[in-house]
């Protein structure tokens, strides 16, 4: 069910020893998400430990230094910027009918969880659990204002994308008075790029191709092209964005295979085509200008269910293009 700010304030004080589970392929909102609200419980008096399939990034390093797992049994389950349960990957799945709460803002949510907030205008979901600490009275310490300010700055893109609002930069002019490091922070999330980053950004500038009137990019990025490169998977991270840079491109897709066979895709959109309906039809789901969804088959069989999803959306015949 549906449940207000002030209900899931009301519920975090009531409740403990929390494990929160973020998406795999962790992003910096769900990480924000995870640790602002760990970091919160604890402050008052509540056992809380974050949990992801996969390994914290460690371009995330700030978030989770000095981070120690609690010891205890968990008793509620709380969920964060996780739409689907399925997004909870293969270690934290065992957990994805438990969910006693889940906080976020996809549009997409699938309402899994026993108790729900979303908020689908929120830019990320970070902005949410801002509003639910103030509710509880939380103090905003650095510690918890750089994890929230990582997890707006990254999903609205450093506030150039079209989810950035009013609200996003009074929330940062908060989170600045609390002694973020925010010009660190940015450097670290935008600009600094490790020699394996620029070595993908190489590889998914030369891969790309184009199609439907050269109004979509698409690259893939195969475990073959991993192994042979030698790239970390996190080193990936973001370069969905990457398939939208191109003039007259309208909707970008990057596919990278998880497993032998197993494709997750990240859809991007540059105009006003909702990338979010598109994936819906392959079981995903997301924002109208960022989603994803995961596909299965051999690659040239993904690459053309998705390009028979986008065309029609661009208002062209898949097979005259």
């Amino acid at each position: 069910m549906n449940i207000s700010l002030t209900e899931t304030a009301e519920f975090l004080k009531n409740h403990d020893n929390y494990y929160i589970l973020t998406h795999q392929s962790p992003d910096g909102d769900t990480m924000g998400s995870g640790f602002g609200l760990c970091y919160a419980l604890r402050q008052i008096g509540k056992n809380a430990n974050v949990l992801c399939s996969d390994e914290f990034p460690k371009r995330y390093h700030f978030m989770y230094e000095g981070y120690e797992p609690q010891k205890f049994s968990p008793e509620t389950i709380v969920a964060v910027d996780v739409a689907d349960k399925k997004l909870l990957g293969t270690k934290l799945i065992q957990y994805g009918d438990y969910v006693n709460l889940c906080i976020d803002h996809h549009v997409s949510n699938l309402h899994y969880a026993e108790r729900l907030l979303v908020n689908p205008d929120a830019a990320a979901a970070c902005e949410v659990i801002y509003q639910v600490l103030g509710e509880m009275g939380i103090e905003f310490t650095k510690q918890i204002a750089e994890c929230l300010y990582t997890g707006i700055a990254t999903d609205t893109g450093c506030f150039k994308y079209g989810n950035t609002t009013q609200l996003c930069h009074i929330i940062t002019a908060h989170l600045m008075d609390c002694g973020i490091r925010m010009e660190q922070i940015n450097r670290e999330m935008f600009d600094t790029k490790s020699k394996a980053r620029l070595k993908v950004e190489q590889h998914i500038n030369s891969a790309m191709e184009y199609y439907l009137d050269d109004k979509c990019a698409m690259v893939a990025v195969t475990l073959d092209t991993m192994k042979k490169t030698g790239l970390a998977l996190e080193e990936f991270e973001g370069i969905a964005g990457m398939s939208v840079q191109a003039e007259g491109v309208q909707v970008g897709v990057v596919i990278r295979e998880k497993d032998k066979g197993k494709f997750k895709v990240s859809m991007r959109s540059a105009s006003d085509i909702d990338v979010s309906a598109i994936c819906q039809k392959f079981g995903g789901g997301g924002h109208v200008k960022a989603a994803g969804c995961t596909l299965e088959g051999p690659l040239d069989d993904v690459k053309l269910r998705l390009l028979s999803g986008i065309a029609p959306a661009m208002g062209i015949d898949l097979w005259l293009a």
